[in-house]
């Protein structure tokens, strides 16, 4: 029996894990957390309409579902013979190498003085535990939300989920009756961001703005953030008493230690069938690889997860356990995105052809909070997985 690692325990890892395991091969995953964590939910957690248990899955449920052995430790080096652990040190004990360690953030000056909803877990936790601190003593303030870009890595950019945290909060906001106690703030350096959706998206998203009643500042480069606020390049700054912001992503510092082809931004270098270029036994999937694609391409759950099942075919393929040709990911490459508002929601989705933002008032939110438990439940095998999902 084939053995196969994989290096992360994020959506692609997860999925890479399932299913090889339904060709029997003997896998291994390695994650530096003992949970998967739903980020695609957790924009409910600063609304209190969910807790950290609600938005996460054990890893070792998983393992003992799927059959796959778990292994906590911090990957610091990947190579193309090996990689090493912060713990169990050196390591060439496979024959297919999975990277699946996600991307990290793009540095900024004082970005300590922010919170992420798409970095460590512990800083949503975090920015909950403030904004609920700010609603209940202060009962009014000064709010912002910004997304960063990367003009060596455009697709690393993640805007959606900034979005939906802007929107949820004016409506929990509203729920308390003191949204009008409270300037909400939107900031991002490029100009026109969400562009990738289409004019029609973002004339769409320019009319929410202001019926909500939400200051827009975009095309102003980022030169630092501050306790109190941001500071622009053109001098300007804003106020806020409580700053969410996402930076772009850029290499995870494993593979930037390592030999692995990259991109200058620090991203692996990989085939269509998301092989490693120049390596026959390793594989990378999800965040932490360089997109083939359109201009508009993204970083999305969805395209993480078809490359992990298509790896898991590839490998399959390659023993004999499938016939065919190699899965590609290039021919899934979208957008596809339900965007929750907290009394709403609108469906992005973009390709080749079209790109159209969809509004779904009432029915999008309680769409993505079922989309939640048939994540849950379906990862772990309680129900069916409905094809292609």
């Amino acid at each position: 029996m084939k053995k196969i690692v994989v290096l992360g325990g994020g959506i692609a890892g997860i999925e890479a894990a399932i299913f090889l395991r339904k060709y029997n091969f003997d896998v291994e995953l390695i994650s530096d957390r003992d949970y998967l964590f739903i980020y695609p939910i957790s924009i409910w957690l600063p609304t209190r309409e969910k807790n950290f248990n609600d938005v996460i899955i054990p890893i070792e449920e998983l393992s003992r579902v799927h059959g796959f052995k778990f292994i906590k430790d911090k990957v610091i080096e990947v190579n193309k013979d090996g990689f090493i652990l912060e713990k169990g040190g050196e390591r060439k004990d496979f024959d297919y190498l999975i990277v699946a360690i996600g991307q990290e953030k793009l540095k900024h000056k004082g970005l300590e003085y922010t919170y992420s909803i798409c970095g460590n877990p512990q800083e949503i936790i975090s920015y909950t535990e403030k904004l609920n601190e700010i609603i209940n003593t202060k009962r009014s303030g000064k709010l912002a939300f910004g997304f960063g870009g990367n003009p060596k890595a455009k697709e690393a950019v993640r805007g959606g989920p900034v979005f939906e945290i802007l929107f949820n909060v004016d409506h929990y906001l509203r729920k308390l009756k003191v949204r009008d106690n409270f300037e909400l703030i939107f900031f991002a350096p490029m100009p026109k961001p969400g562009e990738r959706l289409g004019e029609t998206a973002l004339k769409m998203m320019d009319m929410m703005f202001k019926r909500l009643n939400i200051k827009s500042i975009t095309g102003k480069k980022i030169v630092e953030f501050l306790p109190d606020g941001i500071v622009f390049e053109d001098g300007t700054k804003i106020d806020s008493d409580l700053t969410l912001f996402v930076p772009a992503g850029e290499g995870h510092t494993a593979i930037k230690n390592g030999n692995l082809p990259k991109t200058e931004a620090g991203f692996i270098l990989i085939e269509r069938d998301n092989r490693v270029k120049d390596c026959e036994n390793i594989y990378a999937i999800g965040d932490c690889v360089a997109l083939e694609g359109p201009e508009w391409k993204a970083k999305q759950g969805h395209i993480a997860e078809v490359m992990a099942r298509n790896t898991a075919f590839n490998i399959a393929l390659r023993e004999g356990l499938e016939k065919g040709n190699p899965k590609t990911y290039v021919e899934h490459i979208n957008i596809l995105c339900l965007m929750d508002m907290g009394n709403g929601g609108a469906l992005a989705y973009r390709d080749n052809k079209r790109a159209m933002l969809i509004p779904l008032p009432i029915i999008g939110h309680w769409m993505k909070k079922g989309w939640g438990v048939y994540y849950k439940l379906s990862k772990l095998g309680k129900i069916p997985r409905l094809p292609g999902m």
